[in-house]
């Protein structure tokens, strides 16, 4: 488990490429940020990997790096290419396969401690 990161602190994560390689057959993640109100992971995934059906608790905001995979939210397939970026509703199912090599950001939100605002 990283070491918590205080959500008044700022921080850098330099160098995550290198740090986060695509390995063969393999997907690999590396949490960067963790503290209650968000956590933030960087996956790198080869070509044929797959994540099967599952959902989080929190919101989260999927950003593809690099690569193209198709990203199945709540039965719907969704063609990403780098730089697309996909919303998850709390619980919303998801799954995705990697068609090529791809790296992929992912930030959760914990909901509960985000004021909520009439700018739906």
């Amino acid at each position: 488990m990283p070491k918590r990161t205080p959500i008044g602190q700022s921080s850098a994560h330099l160098g995550l490429h290198d740090q986060l390689p695509v390995n063969p057959q393999s997907t690999t993640s590396r949490v960067l940020l963790d503290n209650p109100l968000l956590r933030v992971v960087n996956f790198s995934f080869d070509a044929g990997q797959q994540l099967t059906e599952h959902s989080s608790p929190r919101a989260v905001v999927v950003e593809l790096l690099e690569g193209r995979m198709r990203f199945t939210v709540e039965g719907e397939p969704h063609l990403m290419n780098a730089g697309d970026v996909i919303y998850l509703a709390p619980g919303a199912r998801h799954a995705l396969d990697a068609e090529t090599a791809c790296r992929m950001s992912l930030v959760m939100i914990d909901m509960d401690l985000v004021e909520e605002t009439d700018d739906e």
